[in-house]
């Protein structure tokens, strides 16, 4: 059950981002000579912001217009999805407010995303509570995911799109064999979710979907952009990097007098 795309949507992009993301190596300064990683800022937190609230916005498109036709679903769709949007905010705020000390906007934003994708696969099976649970563990998860992938395993990723669309995107695939509430909801007996008393058969059956979906999109991204490597090649030489892709791509600065590179 994956009615919206948590994972034939976000988890295949994730994975695959994943594998670019190893092939492509870290950014010029990301790793230092210790191995340890080093924060590179956003630029714009503010745009950042409003980036994520058109997202947020879009996804009542995206979940509720998943029911191909209008009728009294796509309210309560869109019900489940905000309240798993606003748990997943309380979730990263929380989460890295305990393990830093301080409230970090870039993961709260982070973990709107991953409330949204958490609910995108169960959005229509699961109770307004559920989607509560749902929000607030991706939120958890987004957190402990960048952590993870940054310091454990050194890759870079810039925005935590491997966290945001990959992992949670499999967490809430497996979220729909746990909260799956079609009894209660009365809209079907199949499928119902371990913790509303339908076993654990459907929760098997997530699992399977999400290792299934894991193992073809990585290792076709694996392949793929080691072809484009050895090819036409991946990214820019280190003077380009350094200079920035506004210059050498584009042929002017995004913002005048604050390159450290002319436009030459």
């Amino acid at each position: 059950m994956d009615f919206a795309g948590s994972t034939v949507v976000h988890s295949i992009g994730g994975w695959v981002a994943l594998a670019g993301a190893i092939v492509i190596g870290p950014r010029l300064g990301k790793y230092g000579p210790d191995k340890k990683p080093k924060a590179i800022p956003a630029h714009n937190i503010t745009l950042a912001a409003l980036g994520v609230f058109i997202l947020w916005f879009g996804w009542f498109g995206f979940n509720p217009g998943s029911t191909t036709t209008g009728d009294g679903s796509i309210g309560r769709i869109a019900v489940t999805t905000n309240l798993a949007a606003a748990a997943g905010v309380v979730g990263a705020l929380a989460t890295c407010w305990i393990l830093f000390k301080k409230p970090d906007a870039s993961m709260t934003l982070n973990g709107a995303l991953a409330g949204l994708v958490g609910i995108t696969a169960p959005c229509a099976t699961v109770t307004p509570v559920g989607s509560i649970f749902i929000g607030l563990i991706a939120g958890v998860i987004v957190v402990l995911s960048v952590l993870f992938i940054d310091r454990v395993l050194k890759v870079d990723d810039p925005v935590g799109a491997v966290s945001v669309h990959g992992v949670c995107g499999a967490w809430g695939t497996l979220s729909a064999g746990l909260f799956n509430a079609e009894a209660v909801l009365g809209i079907g007996e199949a499928n119902t979710g371990l913790f509303y008393g339908g076993g654990a058969a459907q929760l098997g059956t997530q699992a399977i979907g999400v290792a299934a979906a894991f193992a073809w999109a990585f290792l076709f991204g694996l392949g793929l952009f080691f072809v484009i490597k050895k090819t036409v090649g991946l990214r820019v030489s280190e003077t380009d990097e350094l200079k920035g892709l506004d210059i050498t791509e584009h042929g002017s600065e995004a913002y005048a007098g604050f390159q450290i590179y002319l436009n030459q």
